[in-house]
Parts: structure tokens; sequence; C-alpha cells
């Protein structure tokens, strides 16, 4: 059975944050909504919820944080994934080049990797490290490994980092298996970096040999001199909220309709069975647009 909430938006994917811990500290980071949660949710809660979504034909899961991959335990949970699920994980980088063929071999479909900069100097004022080189290697060995097509996802900063948009498409051109990812950055905790993508959106329409509309929160993609280009802005943005398909799941054990509310979570600690199934559909029926 397929859920539907009251606005007729079928949930197909689920994101599940592992950790609020994370090794980087960039300075626009809301940390998913989170407000430091004493326990993360275990291994064997998180199968049991992957069970429980495969049996409303939710066919898709993302991993994130936090950083996930500081959980020792990230393959067991991979590996849990119920057959006919594709996993997906979104990482800083910075510890992937070692555990990228290991995470493909458990199970794991693909990575999205959060990338806001390719100038050592200005990565580290964006994270507060200089790990960039490690982000590259990460990426050479996703690559490597067949975790494809990597997403680089680079939230676009005023100020900061908008001036290498070129510099990004330069790096993805000519390589079928990433995709660069231009987000707008949420306006959370009062950042000072965000920027209308307006002006570039319309610049990469006008460039753009073809142009196609996603299911997926109709995001534009676009394809231009052998770069492939998607453009996420969640912002005001009443067609992103349309076509939303996912439910959240917090890292200490909460089902959250959507990411902009605090006020709807549903505890699932502890909860299997009939019982989660139930508080599923629960948090599907509180489901609605935030922007309208």
């Amino acid at each position: 059975m397929i859920l539907k909430d009251p606005y007729n938006r079928p949930v197909s994917n689920l994101r599940v944050s592992l950790t609020p811990k994370c090794n980087l500290s960039c300075i626009y980071c809301h940390k998913e909504g989170e407000k430091s949660p004493k326990d993360q949710i275990s291994a064997g809660e998180i199968a049991e919820v992957l069970r429980v979504a495969a049996t409303f034909e939710i066919r898709s899961v993302k991993f994130t944080g936090g950083e996930p991959l500081l959980r020792p335990d990230l393959i067991e949970i991979v590996t849990s994934v119920p057959r006919g699920m594709e996993s997906s994980l979104t990482t800083n980088g910075t510890l992937l080049a070692d555990c990228a063929s290991a995470l493909k071999d458990a199970g794991l479909r693909r990575v999205n990797v959060s990338l806001d900069s390719l100038n050592p100097a200005t990565y580290k004022k964006i994270t507060g490290i200089d790990r960039l080189s490690d982000v590259l290697a990460g990426i050479d060995a996703a690559l490597d490994a067949g975790l494809t097509p990597v997403k680089l996802n680079m939230v676009v900063l005023e100020g900061v980092n908008d001036n290498e948009i070129d510099d990004f498409l330069a790096y993805v051109r000519g390589n079928r298996n990433l995709v660069l990812q231009l987000i707008e950055l949420m306006h959370f905790n009062d950042c000072t970096y965000h920027g209308d993508l307006t002006g570039l959106e319309d610049s990469l329409a006008s460039r753009s040999k073809q142009i196609i509309t996603r299911r997926m929160h109709h995001r534009k993609k676009y394809c231009l001199d052998g770069a492939e280009v998607e453009v996420v802005r969640p912002r005001h943005n009443t067609e992103f909220c349309a076509f939303c398909n996912r439910l959240r799941v917090t890292s200490d054990g909460k089902l959250k309709p959507c990411l902009l509310r605090t006020d709807n979570h549903i505890d699932i600690r502890g909860k299997e069975g009939a019982e989660l199934e139930a508080l599923f559909q629960k948090a599907v029926s509180l489901r609605e647009p935030f922007y309208k």
C-alpha cells in the first residue's frame, strides 16, 4: 500500500539521519533541525523502520547526518536495507576514501558529497578545517567503487563561494558520473549568506542544450557543454513543497513529516510491527506543504 497525505502526495522516499555528530563546523549548518539529541537511533531500530517503510512501498532511503560515516555500525545499517529499496548516502567526503568500496559491497547505490568550494582557503573558511584534499580523494574513491552518479552538493553562499560556479562546472564537465547540485541556502540561525539563485538559474537555462524537469520537487536539470547541473531551491518554493515525497527520521528516533516544522514529530523509539506501521500512517496524515 502506497501512503498518500491529505494533499494526495505519495510518500516514496525516506531520509534517515544516523547521527548529529560531524567532524566539520560549516558556517551555515542547521543540523537538520535537531537539538543535540542524547541517544542516537540504533542499527536495529533503523532496520525495523526500513522494513516497515518497504511494506508501504517506500522505494528509496537516503542516510544523512551530521556525518553518517562517523557511525561505526554504518556497514551493518546499509546491509539491513530491504531488497528492492535503493539506498544512498550524503557525506562531507572527508572519510569516504577509506570506505567507499566497502559501502558499495554492502549494497549502497550512490553518494552525495557536500563540497562548497574547490579553493582550499575558502573551503577552510566554510568548514573550519583544512580537509579539501581528503574530500577530493573521497570523490575519486566513490567513482572508482561505482557509487554513481556522485552528486556534488554545493550550497551557494553569497560573497563566499558564489564566484566558483564556473570552476565547479569545469570540474564535473565531461564526466557522466558526476552531477553538480547547486543548493539555495535555507535561512536558518540568522545566516547572512543567503542569495537569490534566480539570476544564476536564468543563466544556466540560457546556456543549456537541454532542460529536464525532475519528478522530485520539480527540480530543473540543466545540460550544458558536457556538465549536468541541478538547482535545488526549497526557500519560499511552492513547487518544491507540492512535489515533496519524503518522510524524515531524526537521529534520536522521531518521524518528521516536514523538515521545516518542529511541532509535529512522532516518537518511534522502541516501536515495531503494527504499532510502528500505525505511526507511519499518522505521520503521513500530518504532512502538508510548508509553502502553499
